[in-house]
């Protein structure tokens, strides 16, 4: 337990500033910590932006001593003799205070990748600031679930529903940008510099990446690069047209159109077809099996072989099952994949020993941990694939879809046996965590990962102001301690 930190106040000459600048960092690495609420007595409510800042100015309350209530998901401030997480401070215009608070999660949580205002009490406050958008870019204010893959030279970022000035989720068809590879314009500890497709007609607005005429909102999955049967880079993905979470109105492939900037439907699979296509992250896996595209929905169950001619045929996708007269694993494409909670189930009914089954997740505490979605890579530092996936939580979790957890395995099918929990997210969600393996820094020693931040799902009625319905990074260090039972 780290030994509790209490406010610092740096006092300075005043900067004809009307605002009272107050910066929240963590203890350990002394960066700015985004979505710190600070809470005054009569509930006013401000957020810490990505850089740990808040630019506090609110008539009356100038100038005197406030108190600020202090919270934050993941983050802990000591309690006073009354119980209270909080500080007083003196809110001076021009002067400036800093709020030290001890992680709890394992995870750092660095900033927000999209929406508006990221930077914005820096901005007010005029400090110094990442670029995390390029200016002329399209206002995006939340964007769902992201898929993201090299292609062309670039990073290529997709999303799903998307929040817009002019509407609530007012694109239904898909959202795309891009940044370079690497280099001095893209670091990751920092922020990510998003380009996005523009509307041809309305640059001000983003571009519909998947235009279709029929209803119903389209949704692009299991994004990879692959050459086609010409040889040339071809980015494919899955993309369902629905009416709904739970009804379908066609689903198939689709392919990037380099000229026109847009997916187009290249192939329809049939409706009844509830696993053979691309799912979420696709990685790309070449073992003495062969060179064949895994698809972590949340486990790698399902692949294919890494050629134009199989991913574009539904039949040629396997899927992992377990089979009851061998009591072992294999591949078929007769059956739909074995799954975490169907495993438990034979677990449960004594036709699966433990020792056999490879999602047999479970805490230092021995709890089992049902995983919700996850991205699988393989991590150079620990010679081992890791999973980043997020809990399906139930009665007595902090939260339904908002806890995220570690694991390790020696091959991306599993087994996924034991869990550290990294970052929580109480009474909130965290979903379709993504680790970016091409961020790794040190060897794999560092590595990077994002997820949707929303209130959806979680029962929360209160939405977090600007980082609701958007993308969050975290900054993991897999040579810390807390990790050791995963390891």
């Amino acid at each position: 337990m780290l030994t509790a930190l209490f406010i610092l106040c740096l006092l300075k000459p005043p900067d004809h500033s009307p605002y009272f600048a107050i910066q929240v960092v963590d203890a350990q690495t002394h960066r700015g910590i985004p979505l710190i609420q600070l809470r005054t007595v009569n509930d006013i409510k401000h957020y810490t932006d990505s850089a740990g800042w808040v630019a506090f100015h609110e008539p009356g309350l100038m100038n005197r001593e406030v108190f600020f209530h202090v919270e934050g998901p993941g983050y802990d401030f000591p309690k006073d003799g009354f119980g209270n997480c909080g500080v007083k401070l003196r809110t001076q215009p021009g002067h400036s205070a800093t709020i030290k608070m001890n992680r709890g999660n394992v995870a750092e949580r660095l900033y927000r990748i999209t929406g508006q205002g990221i930077y914005r009490d820096s901005e007010l406050l005029k400090k110094p600031m990442p670029v995390s958008q390029t200016p002329e870019t399209p206002l995006v204010l939340g964007s769902d679930s992201v898929q993201m893959v090299p292609y062309q030279d670039k990073l290529f970022w997709l999303w799903g529903d998307t929040n817009l000035a002019h509407y609530p989720l007012g694109n239904f068809q898909t959202t795309s940008a891009t940044t370079p590879l690497m280099g001095p314009a893209l670091q990751p500890q920092h922020a990510i510099p998003l380009a996005y497709f523009a509307d041809i007609k309305h640059p001000d607005q983003v571009r519909h990446m998947m235009p279709l005429q029929e209803p119903g909102v389209v949704w692009l999955f299991g994004l990879l690069t692959i050459a086609d049967e010409q040889g040339r880079p071809a980015l494919i993905s899955h993309f369902t047209r629905r009416a709904s979470l739970t009804q379908q109105y066609e689903h198939g492939l689709a392919r990037f159109n380099d000229d026109k900037g847009i997916f187009e439907k290249l192939s329809n699979f049939d409706l009844k077809n509830t696993w053979q296509f691309p799912q979420h992250h696709a990685v790309r896996v070449t073992d003495k099996a062969g060179d064949y595209f895994y698809f972590a929905a949340p486990f790698c169950a399902t692949r294919v072989k890494a050629t134009w001619k199989d991913v574009t045929n539904a039949a040629s996708y396997e899927a992992l099952v377990y089979d009851q007269q061998t009591s072992e694993y294999r591949w078929t494409t007769q059956q739909s994949p074995t799954t975490q909670a169907s495993e438990q189930q034979l677990l449960r009914v004594g036709k699966m020993k433990d020792s056999t089954a490879r999602y047999l997740t479970k805490d230092a505490d021995g709890k089992n941990i049902l995983i919700h979605r996850a991205s699988i890579e393989w991590n150079e530092h620990r010679h081992r694939w890791i999973l980043i996936g997020n809990e399906q939580g139930s009665a007595g979790t902090p939260s339904l879809l908002g806890e995220v957890w570690y694991s390790e395995a020696d091959h991306p099918t599993g087994p996924w046996l034991r869990a550290v929990k990294i970052a929580s997210h109480p009474r909130y969600s965290f979903y379709n965590p993504r680790h970016h393996r091409v961020f790794d820094q040190d060897g794999g020693k560092t590595i990077y990962f994002e997820g949707t931040y929303t209130h959806s799902f979680s029962g929360n009625p209160s939405a977090t102001p600007r980082y609701e319905y958007n993308q969050l990074m975290y900054k993991l260090d897999l040579d810390d301690v807390r990790l050791k039972f995963a390891h």
